[in-house]
């Protein structure tokens, strides 16, 4: 499919916990996910058999949810996943979440790896877009995606 010239990109500002900068495919969640007994650190793949990404690999993409879901052990289980590789490359959330944020923090600081984590809306984002996470000018979070609705309408070539 070839999308059209007058595509739709969507931009929207959002609020770091952890600054950086990212591009992936998005793995859009209706439910938050825990990384502790959710997520495997050597694969990346979602383990929770109560989650409806299950099976799903959240390795290199951009993870968007409404908040991350406790244990407090969810943070040393995503910086485990930073360490190896087996992480998202950025996660999106609606709501702050001090223990997804903690997880990324000390990923960066013992290994320095960057995975941002950016507070935004995240309503409209539909998994497989591609997002770019980046920085504007003010230290801000920007998101830019490609709108579904327009890249639905677009003419298959």
């Amino acid at each position: 499919m070839t999308l059209p010239v007058e595509t739709e990109v969507v931009e929207r500002s959002g609020t770091f916990q952890l600054a950086g900068t990212a591009e992936g495919q998005a793995l859009v969640f209706s439910q938050p996910l825990s990384f502790w007994g959710g997520v495997d650190a050597e694969t990346g793949d979602i383990i929770d058999h109560s989650h409806p990404g299950l099976s799903q690999n959240v390795a290199g993409k951009i993870l968007v949810m409404p908040s991350g879901r406790g244990s407090s052990s969810s943070s040393s289980v995503l910086a485990e996943a930073i360490r190896r590789g087996t992480a998202p490359a950025g996660i999106l959330i609606e709501r702050q979440d001090p223990i997804l944020a903690v997880g990324a923090i000390v990923a960066e600081f013992l290994y320095g790896i960057s995975m941002p984590l950016v507070v935004c809306d995240v309503a409209g984002i539909v998994s497989g877009e591609r997002i770019f996470i980046g920085v504007d000018e003010d230290g801000k979070a920007i998101v830019r995606f490609v709108d579904a609705a327009v890249a639905e309408g677009a003419a298959v070539q």
